[in-house]
């Protein structure tokens, strides 16, 4: 009867390691799946901030050409409205943040 104990006793205490190991082992794919989502966060950003520098290369582009062409009333609006909304977007992002 004692031998059975011992047994049940030792396979308890195997289970608590066992255990042990498979709650670190969740918490390291845990870990891992956050960096991954993380990771792919910071790539759909750079994404996007790669897309918007070619779209203001163009906008600079076809500013320059109204620019070249003479039409200084129409430059002075989109100047103001560029600034207007950097102004915007800046304090914005000063309130959010």
């Amino acid at each position: 009867m004692s031998e059975a104990y011992e047994r049940e006793r030792q396979n308890n205490a195997r289970l608590e390691e066992l255990s042990a190991k498979v709650s670190s082992l969740r918490g390291v794919t845990v870990d891992i799946y956050d960096n991954a989502r993380a990771q792919d966060v910071i790539d759909h950003t750079s994404d996007t901030f790669s897309s918007m520098s070619t779209q203001l290369k163009g906008s600079a582009g076809r500013l320059g050409r109204m620019a070249a062409a003479g039409n200084k009333v129409a430059i002075f609006k989109l100047s103001g409205i560029i600034i207007g909304v950097f102004l915007v977007l800046y304090y914005l992002a000063k309130w959010i943040f």
